[in-house]
């Protein structure tokens, strides 16, 4: 709804722009809600969850592989653009923030 607010700054992505960049370069997908959102549902696509909230993540983000491509989200595209911010201020080059779970589905992207 207000993709026009800063997508221009490298990390923040459209669903559509998504779709087109995993087609692309597969990557690795980042679900970075709570178990209990992503056991409600969550992206086919997606390859961890990993909590931003619950500390999980940025005790996990130092031991991801800096080379691959990631794509995360979460409820909204709050929490994920935090930790994809944190992602390229630790030297990740390729991370994106792909926004909010309900959005991508929306968008035509498989859940589960």
């Amino acid at each position: 709804m207000f993709s026009f607010l800063s997508r221009s700054n490298g990390i923040d992505i459209s669903a559509e722009e998504f779709k087109e960049k995993v087609e692309e370069e597969r990557g690795v997908v980042i679900d970075v809600r709570s178990k209990i959102e992503y056991d409600e549902g969550h992206l086919k696509l997606a390859d961890e969850m990993i909590d931003f909230n619950a500390g999980e993540f940025h005790n996990k983000v130092d031991s991801l592989d800096k080379d691959k491509t990631y794509y995360l989200y979460c409820r909204s595209g709050n929490r994920s653009g935090q930790a994809a911010r944190l992602m390229k201020s630790k030297g990740f080059e390729n991370v994106y923030n792909v926004g909010g779970f309900d959005e991508l589905a929306r968008s035509g992207l498989d859940t589960e």
